[in-house]
């Protein structure tokens, strides 16, 4: 989870405690409880209050803007509206409807994010390797091809840990960036700011990270280069101050 400010962005001079709570007990201790209820749960849920107390102010569209960034598409929003509706009132749903009608749209559908490709399904596999939420979506079958493609998805903040892609002969990866914005960086070298259009090659048995930017999705085809002895070594998370002192530009 990127690390809350608005706190003290806002409040910092005038009511220095309550901007501490906000940035560090509420959206850090209790936001960051991701093992027990993830960041799209916890939009979902924050969405529903604020609807059924009749809050609409810029902070229900500020919650909004999270749950789209958090994996809540159009579709979904517009059903978790629908069935509020008949508990927290119709005229309140109406209100929701027209701030949320606002943060979306620039969705035309579940498949706005990923590029050309589509956002494909939740990388789950590989989840205790990333920092956030990420999609996979294969291109190719690797059971029919020696060469492995697939569109890898990372919500805004989300990025892989260090890795290294180990082979004897050959090996390595190359990512073509297809939408959105993000970093790559080499242990030892500065981090590269990543646009569509850019491609990456990664020499095998170097390590490095990539994924998206603070404000931004981002989605890149990573290829696996053939190889020899290949195999993928998983070490530590980017930690959130190396991640941080990225910025997003």
């Amino acid at each position: 989870m990127v690390k809350q400010t608005a706190g003290r962005d806002q409040l910092g001079d005038f009511a220095p405690k309550f901007a501490e709570l906000n940035d560090d007990v509420l959206f850090g201790s209790v936001w960051s409880r991701e093992d027990k209820l993830s960041l799209r749960d916890r939009s979902l849920v924050t969405i529903c209050v604020f609807m059924g107390k009749g809050l609409f102010d810029s902070s229900l569209k500020h919650h909004l803007i999270n749950a789209k960034n958090n994996g809540i598409t159009k579709e979904e929003m517009a059903e978790i509206i629908t069935h509020a509706a008949f508990y927290a009132g119709w005229p309140n749903a109406w209100a929701v409807f027209n701030l949320a009608k606002e943060v979306y749209a620039d969705d035309t559908s579940e498949g706005s994010h990923g590029g050309i490709f589509g956002l494909g399904e939740p990388n789950s596999a590989y989840a205790q390797y990333f920092s956030g939420k990420s999609y996979l979506k294969p291109l190719t079958n690797p059971q029919n091809t020696n060469v492995f493609l697939a569109n890898v998805t990372f919500e805004p903040g989300c990025r892989n840990n260090w890795h290294i892609h180990h082979a004897t002969k050959g090996g390595g990866q190359i990512l073509v960036c297809v939408d959105g914005q993000g970093w790559y960086q080499e242990e030892g070298r500065e981090a590269v700011s990543l646009e569509p259009g850019m491609v990456i090659t990664i020499p095998a048995n170097v390590k490095h990270w990539h994924g998206a930017k603070k404000d931004s999705w981002f989605s890149h085809i990573a290829i696996e280069v053939p190889g020899e002895a290949t195999q993928n070594e998983w070490c530590e998370p980017v930690t959130d101050d190396e991640y941080n002192k990225l910025g997003n530009v």
